[in-house]
Formats: C-alpha cells, sequence, structure tokens
C-alpha cells in the first residue's frame, strides 16, 4: 500500500488554515487563529500502522526511517508515509510453459514462491514494484534450472530441485531485502505421447521383473512338488482327500456342476459313499442299482453328479 499526502485534501487544509487566520485577524484574535491551526495539524498528523506492517518515511524526498507498527505522527508537507510494507509471508505461483530440458523433452512446470519481506528499507528504495519483481526473477530461474536438468531428474528428484531453486532465487532477491522461505514444484506435465510412450517401458520393466522373479521360483516350486508326491505315493488316503479338495476348489467359485468319471469316483471312494448318501449319484437304469434290469449283470460305470454348493 502506498502512503503519502492527497493534494485535495492539502488545498482544503490551507484554505481552512487561512480562512482561520483572515478570520483571526478579522476578529482581533490572533490565539484563536493558532489554536485552530494546531487542531488542524494534529488532525492530519497521526498515521496508523497496523501489526504486520512497516511504513518507510520520506522527509522532503529522502529517506527519514522505517516506523514500526502502532501510531506514527508526521509533519504535514515535511514527512511522508511514502509506502507501507506487508511484513507476512507471501506465496508467489510461478509457471514455465514448453521449457524443454536438458534432453530436449518439453515440459510444462507449475511451482509455488514462498517468501517475505525483510528489510522494508531496501524493498522500497531498491526495487519499484518488489512482489512483481520477485515472480519475474522466480520465473526466468525456473526455465534456467528446467534447461540444465534431465526429465528423469525433474520427476524423480523434486526436493534437491526444490531446494536449489531456493538458493539461486534468494541470491538474486538478498539485495532487496527479501528472503526466499522455499519453493515447491507442484507439477510436471509432459506430452501425452511421451507419457504413453513411458507407460508402456514401465509396463514392460514390471513384467520383465515378473518374469524373472516366476524363472527363480521355479526350482522351489519343483522341490516341494516332489516332496509332496512323495508324500501322496506312502499314503493313499492323503491323495484321495487332495484329489477331492480339488474336485471342490474348481467348482466351488463357478457355482457349476461337475461330472466324475468312475475311475476317479473309484479313487476317491469314501468321497463316493458320502455323495451316495446324499442321493447325488445317479444310474443309468434309474433303480440305483447300477445293473441292468434285462440281464441283471452290471451295467455301465455310476455317474457322480456334483455341484458347488453340495460339495460346500
Amino acid at each position: 500500500m502506498k502512503g503519502g499526502n492527497n493534494i485535495i485534501a492539502w488545498v482544503i487544509f490551507i484554505l481552512i488554515v487561512a480562512a482561520a487566520v483572515v478570520v483571526g485577524i478579522a476578529a482581533g484574535s490572533a490565539l484563536w487563529s493558532l489554536v485552530l491551526v494546531v487542531v488542524l495539524v494534529a488532525v492530519v498528523s497521526p498515521r496508523v500502522i497496523k501489526e504486520w506492517e512497516r511504513g518507510v518515511v520520506l522527509r522532503l524526498g529522502k529517506f527519514r526511517r522505517v516506523v514500526d507498527r502502532g501510531v506514527v505522527w508526521v509533519i504535514p508537507g515535511i514527512d511522508g508515509v511514502t509506502r507501507v510494507v506487508d511484513m507476512r509471508i507471501r506465496s508467489t505461483p510461478v509457471q514455465a510453459q514448453d521449457a524443454l530440458t536438458l534432453d530436449t523433452v518439453p515440459v510444462n512446470v507449475d511451482a509455488v514462491l514462498f517468501w517475505r519481506v525483510t528489510d522494508a528499507k531496501k524493498a522500497v528504495l531498491e526495487v519499484e514494484d518488489f512482489p512483481s519483481t520477485v515472480g519475474w526473477a522466480a520465473q526466468t530461474t525456473l526455465r534456467d534450472l528446467i534447461g540444465r536438468t534431465e526429465l528423469l531428474r525433474m520427476i524423480s528428484d523434486r526436493e534437491a530441485l526444490d531446494q536449489e531453486l531456493r538458493e539461486i532465487i534468494d541470491r538474486k532477491t538478498s539485495n532487496w531485502g527479501i528472503t526466499v522461505l522455499s519453493v515447491e514444484i507442484r507439477d510436471v506435465m509432459i506430452p501425452k505421447t511421451l507419457e504413453d510412450a513411458m507407460s508402456r517401458k514401465a509396463q514392460a520393466e514390471r513384467e520383465r521383473e515378473s518374469r524373472i522373479i516366476l524363472a527363480e521360483s521355479e526350482p522351489q516350486i519343483a522341490e516341494r512338488l516332489s516332496k509332496a508326491a512323495q508324500v501322496y505315493q506312502d499314503d493313499p488316503d492323503a491323495m484321495r482327500l487332495r484329489a477331492m479338495n480339488i474336485t471342490y476348489e474348481s467348482i466351488k467359485e463357478s457355482g457349476g456342476m461337475m461330472v466324475v468319471p468312475s475311475g476317479m469316483a473309484d479313487s476317491i471312494n469314501p468321497g463316493v459313499l458320502g455323495l451316495a448318501a446324499a442321493g447325488l449319484l445317479e444310474f443309468p437304469d434309474g433303480d440305483g442299482d447300477g445293473l441292468d434290469p434285462d440281464q441283471q449283470e452290471p451295467g455301465p460305470p455310476a455317474r457322480t453328479v456334483t455341484t458347488g454348493a453340495d460339495a460346500a
């Protein structure tokens, strides 16, 4: 916020003073005129500086002092609060459009700059418009850093780039009484075609790693299967239970029906008995004995119909 003296206010002030002097002389009361002048000076002299502000006072165009918060008295016509500076932390967005990286990749970078004024005198006397000047300095520094950095580092090493940006910009603004607190790169946008190519490359890399892991695990799987085969060979009942479990696991998710051949049914004989007791065995003759009604001889092998819900 810029300070100073309002020309119209000063014209009105001079007219009032002149009128007071004329009236005082005509009335023969010089004391009354003097009191009026003092009152008017007291009205226009004070300035109020807020808690987070500092005021720069010039006397007859030369720097006089930096005033702190509170009520400040100045001499009208001689002193003037030329500018009041906000000392709080400020944020400035910084963008770099279509900037080329070191490996000639066009990118759009979006960052934010956090800074504050630490010396109000330098900020007012050394720079005409320090907020916009800080923004331009940050933007040119960002574009210069992008040109000296490869794309992979910009994506993977943002913290180091943030620190480097802060140091470079702070060196530029320190002579202006401004301190850069931090710089944060929010986003790095690359062309869509390049983004798709990088995605395919990453997917191929993950596929390669998964194949390597699978190949390394094959010997361990073969060793475990060999041990399991030895256990099943020594214990036929364990083999039957495993066969029943495989049958159940294969149909429990889909809830479908499985027709089990008789040879497999014989190998899991205890399960067949359980299914027959549940009424899930079907025979071609329909009488449940498995024999041809004409020849009274064993007919075709029985078929076991199992559903996922019944197996569960």
